[in-house]
């Protein structure tokens, strides 16, 4: 634990579902998720509401099938249940370290989860329960970028923070080109602009329109989400002028 003074009241968590692999090809690494549900309680320990919002890449994706040929509407609600499994399994792994958490759906499943409502989700939050926002939207052709951006907004988060492989944005893609330049800040339209590689367009659009500050940080560095909530200068961050 730690006696740092929280930067932000309430945060939203982007989480990839590739970001759950760690050493598998597929499906959950069990060590990535606890060492994530660790990280989160610490976080929420301090007194920060937290919402999560995970992909569900590391199962399904709904638009490699699309283009082979399945029905994207169909593809995309594949997509949305893939979700659904990672956001339960974070919820048993928060509750395996005594955390308590809520997931709620974008589509109705009310055998295994609560439908989405923004009122319900903020009373969760206040209440230091851990909101896990699956299924997306619950629409096709979105991503769950642009779900993470929704939800964020909705609940009135301070910030949108998204997990990546990497340290922060950079100009050109830093696994392939070694002489490749971290931002440290920049705007939403140059993140528009230039095409970075940050969040979809649509995503970032929307937070540029409701002042949603995102930062995109590297998860799998231990401890840190915890210095990003504190405060440090974790990685890059978007923002207006």
């Amino acid at each position: 634990m730690t006696d740092a003074t929280p930067a932000y009241k309430r945060i939203l968590l982007k989480l990839s579902g590739e970001a759950l692999l760690g050493r598998e090809n597929f499906g959950i690494d069990p060590d990535v998720l606890s060492r994530m549900a660790e990280e989160l309680r610490d976080v929420s320990a301090l007194g920060i509401q937290v919402g999560v919002v995970v992909g569900g890449g590391n199962i399904f994706r709904g638009q490699g099938l699309a283009r082979a040929g399945m029905d994207r509407v169909t593809g995309d609600h594949m997509g949305m249940l893939a979700t659904l499994i990672n956001s339960l399994a974070l919820q048993d792994a928060l509750e395996r370290v005594d955390i308590h958490a809520r997931v709620m759906s974008g589509l109705q499943i009310n055998e295994v989860c609560e439908d989405y409502i923004r009122r319900r989700a903020v009373r969760h939050l206040e209440k230091g329960r851990i909101t896990i926002f699956g299924a997306g939207m619950g629409n096709p052709f979105f991503t769950t970028d642009t779900a993470a951006s929704l939800r964020a907004i909705e609940i009135g988060a301070d910030m949108l923070v998204k997990a990546t492989r990497v340290d922060g944005v950079y100009d050109s893609d830093p696994e392939k080109n070694p002489d490749a330049t971290r931002y440290e800040e920049l705007t939403y339209d140059k993140v528009i602009a230039d095409r970075l590689d940050v969040m979809d367009t649509t995503a970032v659009v929307m937070c540029r329109d409701n002042k949603l500050p995102i930062r995109i940080f590297d998860l799998h560095v231990p401890g840190n989400l915890m210095r990003l909530v504190t405060g440090e200068n974790v990685g890059t961050l978007v923002r207006a002028d």
